[in-house]
């Protein structure tokens, strides 16, 4: 087990994805995790992040400097790095060149951390503070053209630091870096797999819900569905699962799902319409985070009602996962800025009557496709694409209305028709529609049009942390964009979205 301490960078989820791409169990927690709770967790190895503060700032998120006295190897990752260093006696200052980017980092010492790299190396480097001087008993391991220290050890207490960020792609020999931190330093052994979660997860299920009941919104994708079977193993019939039509779905996907859950699910299912209530709230609303705190309470008004129907129902359970728990709050009290929040996370009101049950809230996506298959799921329900909790609300830009959620949903149709035939569906991560709040002009049949644009987003990823636009054929994106534009009333324009996350995200909103 790997504590990680998140000082609030944007990159902690994929520290915690190289620590289990390596089969070792990890835990992330606030800086103001107490020294004795530490103990408790006995980890064999404590990761310092990064994050957005400086360290001589007032302000600047600290943790008790005693975790370096507990005789634990401890890796200091960017600010982490600067952390370690100011609690122990050196300094840091402002550099002089901010380094953002790719940098040649050059070993001095092909051991510890850097054993089986090459002294000369790629690395990703993103600060604006360097350290100045280091505390006792520390040596220089790694420099770079702008950071005379970019990497230090401390050999005697097993503390290391550095400067750049080993767990991004940009740094080729990140993973490497990492692995002999887990391996060779904390003497970590790969044990940790998904039949072990599946186990140990089935077992907690089993002690915290004991005799009483659980409900689940069953989306058909993969998260909720997961969840679903994790738990029906846990508790059997105990389990009630709730399919809400909540009016904002893909074109006849509510009878498809129907169809799709009842034949592979052996589980008790209840199907909801409550398209009326959910476009009635909505109606009139553009603003993205407004949309989603209403869905996220019509969502739970209908589960609270469906719940006073079942007796003993005490438990809500959720297919939240890691990136939703990012994105939506800071991680574990740390100081991770806000992204967006997800319905399943920040729409919750404050007061619920249902307790919640979150089983795969420490897992990544991919992870949960693993566990799906190690636990048996349908291989068509595991490799279902991410589908947002919100809808096609946060797809239709602007208002909601039902002409506009019908015009999307034939474009979105026609796009996935597309997608699937041309065998592209299973290496995307997710391929989707947008509808647009603006209009151009056209021609067509020698008369103007001022119609719709629908823009095309697909990209690829592992686990939606991070993500690159997909660079799909030409002839693929034509016959899609043909295809939309003679077959859709009111669209007479199809773009195709070319950014990354980041700086953008998945969803438009």
């Amino acid at each position: 087990m790997i504590l990680i301490i998140d000082f609030g960078s944007q990159y902690n989820q994929l520290i915690a994805r190289r620590v289990r791409e390596y089969h070792v169990y990890c835990q992330i927690e606030p800086p103001n995790i107490d020294t004795d709770y530490i103990r408790t967790l006995n980890p064999e190895g404590i990761i310092l992040s990064g994050g957005p503060s400086s360290i001589y700032e007032k302000e600047s998120p600290k943790a008790d400097k005693g975790i370096f006295d507990l005789g634990i190897p401890i890796l200091g990752i960017c600010y982490g790095m600067q952390f370690m260093v100011d609690a122990l006696g050196g300094t840091v200052k402002g550099a002089g060149k901010r380094e953002y980017g790719f940098a040649e980092l050059i070993i001095n010492k092909n051991k510890g951390l850097f054993k089986d790299i090459d002294k000369k190396t790629k690395c990703w480097m993103s600060h604006g503070d360097s350290v100045a001087s280091l505390p006792e008993g520390f040596e220089i391991t790694a420099s770079t053209e702008n950071t005379d220290i970019a990497a230090i050890v401390h050999q005697e207490r097993n503390l290391y630091g550095l400067q750049f960020h080993p767990e991004v792609e940009h740094t080729p020999e990140g993973k490497t870096m990492l692995a002999n931190f887990l391996s060779d330093v904390c003497g970590c052994r790969p044990e940790w797999t998904m039949a072990s979660f599946a186990k140990d997860s089935i077992a907690e299920i089993r002690e915290t819900v004991q005799d009483k009941k659980v409900i689940l919104g069953l989306s058909g994708g993969v998260d909720s569905s997961v969840t679903a079977l994790l738990i029906h193993k846990a508790i059997g019939k105990s389990l009630t699962c709730i399919f809400v039509d909540n009016g904002l779905l893909r074109k006849d996907e509510g009878e498809k799902l129907k169809k799709t859950l009842t034949r592979h699910l052996d589980i008790n299912i209840r199907f909801v319409n409550a398209e009326d209530a959910f476009l009635k709230a909505l109606a009139g609303v553009t603003d993205p985070e407004k949309k989603r705190k209403i869905i996220g309470k019509i969502f739970m008004d209908v589960f609270e009602d469906e719940a006073g129907k079942i007796k003993d129902a005490e438990f809500l359970a959720q297919g939240t996962l890691y990136p939703d728990v990012i994105e939506s709050v800071s991680a574990f009290g740390g100081p991770t800025a806000v992204i967006k929040s997800h319905h399943n996370v920040g729409g919750l009101p404050e007061k619920m009557k249902l307790q919640l049950v979150e089983p795969l809230k420490y897992l990544f996506k991919d992870e949960v496709r693993v566990l799906g298959e190690e636990i048996g799921l349908e291989e068509e329900l595991v490799w279902r694409q991410p589908f947002p909790g919100p809808g096609l609300a946060i797809r239709v830009i602007g208002e909601i209305t039902k002409e506009r959620l019908s015009v999307l949903r034939e474009a979105d149709a026609v796009l996935l028709e597309e997608i699937k035939a041309s065998g592209y569906y299973r290496q995307l991560w997710q391929s989707f529609a947008v509808l647009l709040p603006i209009k151009s002009v056209g021609v067509m049949g020698d008369q103007r049009t001022y119609e719709n644009i629908v823009a095309i987003r697909a990209v690829t990823s592992k686990d939606a942390m991070t993500a690159d636009w997909a660079r799909l054929p030409y002839d693929l994106l034509s016959n899609i964009s043909n295809r939309i534009i003679n077959e859709v009333r009111g669209v007479n324009r199809v773009v195709y979205d070319i950014s990354s996350k980041p700086p953008s995200t998945i969803e438009w909103e």
